[in-house]
């Protein structure tokens, strides 16, 4: 199992907004990509600023490819999240998971 971690920041103001385009559009991306086998959001406010961690467990390096595209670690975002980000993290971090 493989884990994918994303981060990025959003003013807090836009927080609220941003949590929900997330559940709305990015969960459920990643949840329809065969070899997904958990999405999570993780959110931390820091004064004006909110950082956003997305956690996901894929079942290979395949499967991410599938969703991410050839080069897996880079980042992978939406049209929409202009309207969020503060800036664009060009990649992401994998390791293996154990349980």
């Amino acid at each position: 199992m493989i884990a994918r971690i994303w981060h990025g920041t959003t003013p807090t103001a836009k927080a609220d907004e941003y949590l929900v385009f997330l559940q709305r559009r990015a969960l459920p991306d990643y949840r329809s990509t065969p070899g997904n086998r958990a999405a999570y959001i993780l959110r931390r406010g820091d004064g004006d600023v909110t950082h956003f961690t997305t956690l996901t467990h894929w079942e290979s390096l395949q499967a991410i490819e599938a969703f991410a595209g050839a080069d897996i670690d880079r980042a992978k975002y939406y049209p929409e999240d202009s309207q969020f980000l503060l800036e664009f993290e060009p990649t992401v971090q994998h390791f293996e998971l154990y349980s």
